[in-house]
Order: C-alpha cells, then sequence, then structure tokens
C-alpha cells in the first residue's frame, strides 16, 4: 500500500497533468487565434511539463518497490534518477529559451500578442507558480528530490510565461525586451537545473556523513557505552528514503564478546532510531586505533 510520501507525489503529478493540459490547449488556440508564433510555442513548453510530472509518477511507483533479491537495499535510488532525468529536460529547456532569444535579437523580432493572449497568459503565470509552490511544499515535507525538480519545471513554465507578459506590456517601445529578458530567465531555469543536479548527483555518487550527523553518533556512543568509544570510519549509503550508516568503535580487548555485541547492538538501536537508517558497527580492539583527532584527519585516507 502506497505510503504518504508516495501519494503526495501521485497528486501532484496527477494535478500537474490535468492542468497543464487545458494551458496547452488554451495557449495553442489563443495562439493560433492571434497568430502568435511565440504562444504556440510556449503552449509546447507547457506540455513538457506533463511529461516531466508523468516521469514523476512513473519514477515515484518504480522507487518504492520493496527490496528484492537483486535490489536488497530497494529502489529507492529510482526517485533520484527521476530527479536527474527532469533536470536534464529543465536544461534543454533552458538552452531552447536561450537560443529562442538569441534568435529574437538577431532578428529584431518583437513580441505581438492580442487581448486574448493576455488573459491566458496571466493564467498560466497564475496556475503554474500555483503548481510549483505546492511541489515545493510537497518535497519539504516529504524531503522528495523529484518533486521539487518538478516544480523547478513549473516555475520555468510561469517565467515563460512572465516573459511573454512583458514583451505585451512594454514590447511594442522596445523590440528588444522580449529577447533580452529570454536570456535573464534561461539564467534562472540553468541554476534550477544546477540546483537539481547538486542535489541529486551527490547522494548517487555517494557522500560522507555531515559533522552533523558524526557529532550526534559519537554523542551517543558515549551516552550508550558510558565512556568515548571512539567511533570513526563513518560510511553513508542513500537509497532514496532508505539510509544505511556504518562505521567503527573501539572497545577493550578484555571485553567478552557478548558483552561487546550487546553493547553494539544498543547502539546500533538508538542511532538507528534517532536519524532514522539502518545502522551497523564494526568493533576494533582499543589500542589499535589513535585518537580520533588523528581517525579524523586521516580516515579517507
Amino acid at each position: 500500500m502506497a505510503n504518504s510520501k508516495t501519494k503526495d507525489a501521485y497528486k501532484q503529478g496527477v494535478l500537474s497533468i490535468i492542468i497543464n493540459s487545458l494551458l496547452f490547449i488554451a495557449k495553442y488556440y489563443a495562439g493560433v487565434v492571434s497568430g502568435s508564433v511565440a504562444l504556440i510555442t510556449d503552449a509546447w513548453h507547457t506540455i513538457s511539463d506533463s511529461a516531466s510530472s508523468l516521469v514523476l509518477i512513473i519514477g515515484t511507483k518504480l522507487a518504492h518497490k520493496p527490496a528484492d533479491e537483486e535490489h536488497p537495499f530497494g529502489h529507492g535510488r529510482i526517485e533520484l534518477i527521476t530527479a536527474l532525468i527532469i533536470g536534464i529536460m529543465l536544461t534543454l529547456i533552458g538552452f531552447n529559451f536561450l537560443t529562442s532569444a538569441i534568435n529574437k535579437l538577431l532578428n529584431k523580432e518583437a513580441a505581438v500578442f492580442g487581448m486574448l493572449a493576455i488573459g491566458v497568459t496571466i493564467a498560466s503565470i497564475l496556475l503554474n507558480e500555483g503548481l510549483a509552490q505546492y511541489a515545493f511544499y510537497l518535497s519539504r515535507k516529504n524531503e522528495n528530490a523529484s518533486i521539487k525538480a518538478d516544480g523547478w519545471h513549473h516555475r520555468s513554465d510561469a517565467l515563460s510565461s512572465l516573459i511573454i507578459l512583458v514583451g505585451i506590456l512594454i514590447g511594442k517601445q522596445w523590440w528588444w525586451v522580449d529577447g533580452a529578458l529570454g536570456i535573464i530567465m534561461a539564467g534562472f531555469i540553468f541554476y534550477a537545473g544546477y540546483d537539481i543536479f547538486k542535489d541529486v548527483i551527490n547522494p548517487l555518487i555517494g557522500q560522507k556523513p555531515s559533522p552533523k550527523m558524526v557529532k550526534q553518533v559519537r554523542e551517543i556512543c558515549t551516552k550508550i557505552a558510558g565512556k568515548d568509544v571512539s567511533a570513526h570510519h563513518f560510511h553513508l549509503h542513500q537509497y532514496g528514503g532508505h539510509t544505511e550508516l556504518t562505521f567503527h568503535i573501539a572497545l577493550d580487548g578484555d571485553l567478552s564478546l557478548s558483552a561487546a555485541h550487546e553493547l553494539a547492538d544498543k547502539i546500533e538501536k538508538e542511532v538507528s532510531h534517532t536519524l532514522v537508517c539502518e545502522t551497523t558497527i564494526h568493533i576494533d580492539p582499543l589500542g589499535e586505533i589513535d585518537t580520533i583527532k588523528d581517525i579524523e584527519e586521516d580516515e579517507f585516507t
């Protein structure tokens, strides 16, 4: 049965497909009636949001398949791959904006729209920004990178419609405004793509735990053991919503195997509960490691 995170992704994706499909029809019709090539092009950009939302729905469904024999850690990284695909789509749209804007400047083309286009464009701005805000809210609530990526895609559509609206209002006075704003907006879209790639690529490649997490783990170890057990060699593996943490602790070599196992088990359970991750501990005999300062300096060498 789908959890809250999955249901939210489905709802956001379906809502996006419905609204953007309706906007596509309205923009395309307004573009044909007014003879505006720019508005027709923007209509096709709008339908690309539906494509990204479809990718989001499929990716989320696949990401929450349970672990199996071939994928013992689950399928959570499909969620990150989904966000990566949306980021690539967003970047391609940015290139399209950039080349279109440059061509307009080179050809000295001004945006020309009828009154019907004004209403459709304003509706597009409001609806797509509303979808973006909803997606950002869900991404913060569920820590879902692919929903955040889809939100940026909605915002890119709102920005493109804003460019057209500005062209409607002041384009008659300055023919170059539409092209210049197109270049600026392309820059914002490239930055959005960079932000998505930054959030997605690090977990895919693998990253070390944050200093905050390391500090929390060491505090838990000290609390459970009643002394400093020199927690070190931290490794973090992220699989979408599933996280695996492994690290070493140093215990007295004279401690019985049973007692060492019991202590490590208590630490694992507390760390797993506090940090919401699967935890595995390797035990080193005390005396075979240096001080924590030396460990931190040599940990990744």
